[in-house]
């Protein structure tokens, strides 16, 4: 449908409330609602608050009590229709008396979908609305019910001339500290962060969510074939804070350094190794099917980066961007040269959302894959 300007204000602000329960509600969507009275009003509003907790239209009709007969619901993502850690959505707002419900995006799960239909045989007026900000919601959600794996967020900082480190290694520190300030607390709403050996033995990081307000705790990921990561390193001084998971040879599992490992609390994960890699769709897959990781950060170096973008596995970037010059041709970059060879392989983005941080700028940009 086409949506009238009262329609889509509702719609944009259903959906500024979904996005607060980012961090708490995956593996589930977010998602918002927005209620108006039979005079346009508006009464309720809420978004899901929790994974297993009430969907965001409950608590809307729940705040709007009898408000809520004759009134309009403006919901994110089509209302569920099959019984799963709650109720069906669509048999409450089928009870409040609602007369019409806007819908942003349909559900893609095909287990919870149909609640549409349901609405209008009780005579509830629905309309479908193409609307954007509701179906980028969605987008992690889609990619783990299409493709198994969590949501991948690959992250980095760059000067203005597009280099991540110093030809040494040297990164630090690259972005400002508001900017390193909300890489924190994207950590601590994430279900994992990724990084490879490179750089943990350049950087030492801890990889934890500190000095911000953790949502959930991060198991920090490490891609070490040969099991080099040091036992004095940050991220075993740290596995009490946060889970560590190694993924190595599956030739390295009883390895005298795996057991070293596992004694100081790391978790050892085998993998096969081809021509000097892991596979990286199906370690994702793995690594969602048998952790629940749902959502994912990379914080790595070039190689890892660029195979995950290679690889068709990373879904977003978030790229901050400092006002600084390396002027190095020895520097590193981002990606490797090799990711894309012609202009017509290269990868389309969406830009999503810019964002000044202090001097720096963010660019969250979708990836097309």
């Amino acid at each position: 449908m086409t949506l009238c300007e009262a329609d889509r204000r509702l719609l944009d602000r259903a959906a500024r409330w979904a996005v607060r329960g980012h961090g708490l509600v995956e593996p589930n969507p977010m998602v918002g609602c927005v209620l108006t009275d039979a005079k346009g009003r508006v009464r309720a509003m809420a978004s899901h608050r929790c994974y297993g907790g009430p969907h965001a239209e409950i608590l809307t009709l729940q705040q709007a009590g009898d408000l809520a007969r004759n009134g309009t619901v403006h919901v994110t993502l089509e209302p569920c229709s099959h019984h799963g850690k709650t109720p069906p959505c669509v048999e409450a707002l089928i009870r409040s008396g609602v007369a019409r419900v806007v819908i942003g995006a349909r559900d893609p799960n095909p287990i919870a979908c149909g609640g549409a239909d349901q609405l209008r045989d009780a005579g509830i007026h629905v309309d479908f609305a193409n609307h954007a900000p509701s179906i980028k919601l969605i987008d992690p959600f889609r990619i783990r019910l299409l493709h198994k794996r969590p949501w991948i967020t690959v992250k980095w900082a760059q000067t203005l001339d597009g280099k991540i480190a110093t030809r040494s290694g040297d990164s630090r520190w690259i972005s400002s500290r508001a900017s390193r300030q909300l890489v924190h607390r994207e950590r601590g709403r994430v279900d994992a962060i990724l990084t490879g050996i490179g750089t943990v033995l350049q950087d030492d990081p801890q990889l934890t969510a500190r000095h911000v307000r953790r949502r959930r705790i991060a198991t920090r990921i490490v891609l070490d074939r040969a099991l080099r990561t040091p036992l004095n390193s940050a991220l075993i001084s740290t596995v009490e804070v946060a889970p560590l998971l190694i993924v190595t040879d599956r030739s390295r599992l009883e390895s005298q350094e795996a057991q070293a490992l596992r004694s100081r609390g790391a978790v050892i994960v085998g993998r096969d190794v081809v021509s000097g890699r892991f596979d990286i769709p199906s370690l994702m897959q793995e690594l969602h099917r048998s952790h629940g990781i749902a959502t994912m950060m990379v914080e790595a170096g070039t190689g890892l980066m660029s195979d995950m973008v290679r690889s068709g596995c990373a879904d977003e970037l978030a790229i901050f961007m400092a006002p600084r010059l390396m002027a190095d041709s020895e520097g590193f970059p981002p990606l490797s040269e090799d990711v894309v060879r012609t202009i017509a392989d290269a990868r389309r983005v969406r830009l999503d959302h810019v964002h000044r941080r202090d001097m720096d700028v963010l660019f969250r940009c979708k990836i097309e894959n």
